[in-house]
């Protein structure tokens, strides 16, 4: 392909690009295909000689395009957001033709220093005091892996990397109940072992009991047991509950633990003040991370992740072969030392595009949309003499089940709201997705999408009502 025919593709891609962001609304939210239905369509080896771009690109949009999930559609209420916007776009479209490669300083000045000031406006924004530095990792379960290996390496006295786990006690990792699974995989990876992950109990809140937690660690250490790293959930994916990081942080100071945040969600709802509480008590947080990739209108991936001591990090991660020592030494920051791969995007550039071209203001009133909308909508549910909440609302998330009258055997139940979410996703209309609540079958609602409206979020609980009833007839 030359240049001119780049640019005519590249100008037609733009159009589809733009009708796509005008019209989105028109596909069904959820891919309405079967299993092999996509990979039915694509040949078996690559050709031997290359296709006009006309025809990949009409294939594109007849093949690929009805097995796509439209997680940018205004009705998409499922898991947490995964956002785009046209300045993130427009971002990646120069990162993609530019191809840096991030790994240090020298191969992209311009993507180091920018990620180091885009960082601390985030830091700024979502009100994370002075001496926290940022990095910008793939996702909230690669800063969760990192910071579990700094913890490591931290509670075997730095011996972890050099001799390997054999050599030391069994290393104690907690989380409460409702954590993410990336919990269970980061101590996988980090060879810690199940074993030792804690699962400490919840309130009726649904977040960490410091009580059960000071017990298991004192389990744990009179039992030989070495507990190495705390991790505390703002916003767990399934009904978003908020751990308490004040008593947390008293115990990880008083046993000397590592105490890493996943705010991976609802982090981005600290760009509003009336929400920073969450944070107030976060003197002895070592780590930090939230994602902009959810809920900052950036696309995936995007995960800012700040650490109260970079050198512990860097001590953890760095590996400094000859051809990767360069002249700058000590003057500049290399990222790769941050995170576990070596090789890094220009990330930075699709923020800061999103946080110029939108401005702090309107992305605080966007979030504090979805948060008002969100809750008007549980309280619709409540009003309704035939639903019901199953947990509380937690910023722009609740989760519900359908309850007719007289229809009260709990597998009946289950049964019938679970029928509700297929229902649901099969019309093409919205997108949910399902939880367990106390044991029971629930349907999970976050709002958060970049152009979501209210009329979207009225025009689900519409249907919502509309296809309940309507089974239940």
């Amino acid at each position: 392909m030359d240049n001119e025919e780049f640019r005519r593709h590249g100008h037609a891609f733009v159009d589809w690009m733009a009708d796509y962001l005008a019209g989105v609304e028109e596909y069904p939210v959820m891919a309405k295909v079967q299993p092999g239905d996509i990979a039915a369509q694509l040949a078996l080896s690559a050709p031997e000689e290359g296709e006009a771009m006309e025809q990949i690109f009409a294939d594109f949009q007849s093949v690929v395009m009805p097995g796509i999930t439209h997680w940018q559609h205004p009705s998409f209420f499922a898991f947490f957001p995964a956002n785009s916007s046209p300045p993130a776009v427009l971002a990646e479209m120069l990162v993609a033709t530019v191809a840096p490669q991030c790994m240090m300083w020298q191969t992209s000045p311009a993507a180091t220093e920018m990620e180091t000031r885009v960082m601390d406006w985030l830091r700024q924004m979502i009100g994370l005091p002075e001496g926290f530095a940022g990095v910008i990792q793939d996702s909230a379960s690669s800063a969760m892996l990192c910071a579990l290996l700094t913890a490591r390496e931290r509670a075997s006295g730095w011996r972890g990397n050099a001799e390997g786990l054999i050599a030391l006690p069994p290393l104690c990792v907690y989380v409460s109940e409702q954590v993410h699974s990336a919990a269970d995989k980061d101590v996988m990876v980090a060879g810690m072992g199940l074993e030792y992950l804690r699962k400490i109990p919840v309130d009726g809140n649904f977040a960490m009991q410091p009580q059960a937690l000071a017990a298991a660690i004192e389990a744990d250490i009179a039992a030989g047991r070495k507990p190495c790293c705390v991790i505390a959930t703002l916003g767990t994916t399934g009904v978003g509950a908020i751990d308490p990081l004040g008593p947390i942080g008293e115990l990880c100071q008083r046993h000397g633990i590592y105490l890493h945040v996943d705010a991976a969600w609802a982090g981005s709802a600290l760009v509003l003040p009336e929400w920073r509480w969450m944070i107030d008590e976060i003197g002895a947080v070592d780590s930090f991370v939230f994602n902009p990739h959810k809920w900052l209108f950036t696309n995936f991936d995007c995960s800012a992740h700040f650490v109260r001591s970079p050198d512990d990090l860097i001590r953890t991660l760095d590996i400094s072969p000859a051809f990767l020592k360069t002249r700058e030494g000590d003057q500049v920051i290399d990222y790769r030392n941050w995170s576990v791969p070596l090789g890094r995007r220009f990330r930075a550039l699709k923020l800061w595009f999103v946080l110029r071209s939108y401005g702090v203001g309107e992305i605080r009133r966007r979030i504090a949309a979805h948060i008002e909308w969100a809750r008007e909508a549980a309280g619709w549910m409540e009003a309704a003499a035939d639903f019901e909440l199953l947990a509380p609302v937690s910023l722009a998330l609740f989760n519900f089940r359908y309850h007719p009258a007289g229809l009260d055997d709990p597998g009946a139940l289950d049964r019938l709201n679970e029928n509700l979410l297929h229902e649901l996703n099969n019309s093409g209309a919205l997108y949910l997705t399902q939880n367990n609540v106390n044991g029971a079958y629930s349907i999970r609602f976050s709002v958060g999408q970049t152009n979501t409206e209210r009329r979207h979020v009225a025009a689900a609980w519409q249907t919502i009502q509309d296809t309940a009833r309507g089974l239940s007839a």
